[in-house]
């Protein structure tokens, strides 16, 4: 038999080969995708952890819908408005997931429709981000949030989780922008898209999460080990152009001299669809790939040194830079063939990387008795 982990697309575990048919429809009613039953190439098997049931999109459409995996123009190709119809934004999500070069494995088809919804909170939740960008400075509504010099931002005992992060991070929900840096601002996001799903599928989990925060909260490292999974490496990498709406993702700032400067080492991002990436700072200027490859290549030229000697970037001349570059194409191609090369590794800085990284992270599994997000004591 073949082992699951040569498979693309999706995976379900405990599904016995008797059961392909059963499981294939249940699994597309329950991503309301049951149209592309045809279009889908199911397999099952069997390792050493058990029955296995894959599903994944047929190779001719892929070709055809994402020609090299890229799905960046899959909602215009599939002619889907994932910004006014969510489930057209839920569309998406399961056609790049059924494209997988690398398997989205889970336990139950319904731990998967989790997965989905989780994504979908992640990009609504995105969408509506509007920060005060500071890389030095932090700052949460005070009515919901205390600071504690050892723990950081806690919220407020009684104070609902999803509340706290929505005000934090929704200018329109609490009437005034919030500073943060790019990194802390994604977890927010990720947190408040799951948080909201566990609340529907699994409340004790949800009331570990909202305890925890009232006491710590979880952080950079140790946020990427307890809320996500990481798909692709620097040795097998992801395409480049590959993207589930509701993936993190880093673009790495491959000029080792303006990467001294702080908040300017590369961008974290989340990507909501239709080819388009989170700008926290300006919600309704999202990044295409073009644009943040051509922001990031620019922040060359926006460095100068601070009266104290430090590194710092001119981000209204970098502006100006990128709008010139834009009115010419050659230019544009030249720049984006540099920096959609694969970055390089940390601490290292040469001409042949670009900012593209070989990795994706999303959420873990949430429900009851198959949960592998595992909070940690406060």
């Amino acid at each position: 038999m073949r082992h699951f982990s040569s498979h693309k697309g999706i995976v379900i575990r405990g599904v016995a080969p008797s059961q392909v048919s059963e499981i294939t429809r249940a699994l597309l009613a329950a991503l309301d995708a049951l149209d592309l039953a045809l279009q889908v190439q199911a397999f099952a098997g069997s390792d050493a952890q058990g029955n296995w049931l894959a599903v994944w999109l047929d190779p001719a459409l892929i070709v055809q819908w994402a020609p090299g995996l890229d799905t960046l123009n899959l909602g215009r190709t599939l002619q889907l408005d994932i910004v006014n119809n969510e489930a057209h934004l839920v569309r998406e999500i399961v056609v790049a997931m059924l494209m997988g070069p690398v398997a989205f494995e889970y336990p139950s088809v319904e731990e998967l429709a989790s997965a989905v919804r989780i994504r979908r909170n992640i990009v609504q939740a995105a969408r509506k981000t509007t920060l005060a960008f500071h890389t030095s400075e932090a700052e949460r509504p005070e009515d919901c949030w205390t600071y504690n010099e050892d723990r950081g931002f806690v919220i407020k005992p009684g104070t609902s989780l999803i509340d706290a992060m929505t005000k934090a991070t929704q200018p329109e929900v609490s009437g005034a922008l919030y500073a943060f840096s790019c990194y802390r601002a994604t977890e927010y996001v990720i947190v408040l898209g799951i948080a909201q799903e566990l609340a529907r599928c699994n409340p004790p989990l949800y009331q570990q999460l909202q305890t925890l925060w009232e006491q710590r909260p979880i952080r950079s490292g140790e946020f990427h080990d307890v809320f996500l999974r990481e798909q692709g490496s620097m040795d097998q990498p992801l395409p480049p152009r590959y993207y589930v709406p509701g993936d993190r993702t880093w673009f790495r700032n491959p000029d080792g001299v303006s990467a001294e400067a702080s908040g300017f080492e590369g961008s974290w991002v989340m990507y909501m669809g239709g080819g388009l990436f989170t700008n926290f700072w300006k919600r309704d200027q999202p990044y295409t790939l073009e644009q943040k490859c051509l922001e990031i290549y620019h922040w060359r030229h926006g460095l100068y040194y601070d009266a104290e000697g430090e590194e710092r970037i001119d981000e209204g001349r970098v502006a100006v830079l990128v709008q010139e570059t834009l009115g010419n194409p050659d230019e544009v191609a030249r720049i984006v063939a540099l920096m959609e090369r694969y970055r390089e590794a940390r601490g290292i800085y040469t001409d042949a990387g670009g900012c593209i990284d070989t990795t994706r992270e999303f959420a873990r599994w949430v429900h009851p008795g198959t949960a592998d997000l595992v909070l940690p004591l406060p």
